[in-house]
């Protein structure tokens, strides 16, 4: 004897059935018989479709991620040249009498410069 597994539904499957609950045109138990459904489930789906119904107008109509213009290889060779950049100045920085350029935070290396002007 085999086991019988719950039924899954698709999204569209669910708009389409809440959509027509939502129309009134039919009661539960006719929606029920037509798509196979129980009447509790197309409640459920009905309810949930029309507490989400405003969401559709607040997400983009195209929601894919393209990246047709973007140069992966252009973006890495532009990080490699900033780290060969930013090495060059910590060492340069540690040849001015800085022990550790990083450690410093903006507010303290500008204290520090005004200290040494005045």
């Amino acid at each position: 004897m085999k086991k019988q597994t719950r039924r899954k539904f698709t999204p569209e499957f669910k708009s389409q059935v809440a959509f027509e609950a939502a129309k009134g045109q039919q009661t539960l138990s006719e929606l029920a018989v037509r798509f196979d459904v129980n009447p509790m489930m197309i409640s459920k789906w009905k309810t949930t479709f029309l507490q989400n119904m405003s969401a559709v107008f607040n997400k983009p109509l195209n929601t894919e991620v393209s990246n047709e213009g973007v140069d992966i290889e252009g973006l890495y060779s532009q990080i490699g040249q900033l780290k060969v950049e930013n090495d060059f100045l910590n060492k340069v920085a540690r040849d001015w009498g800085y022990e550790n350029p990083n450690k410093y935070d903006s507010v303290k290396r500008c204290k520090n410069i005004c200290a040494q002007t005045m």
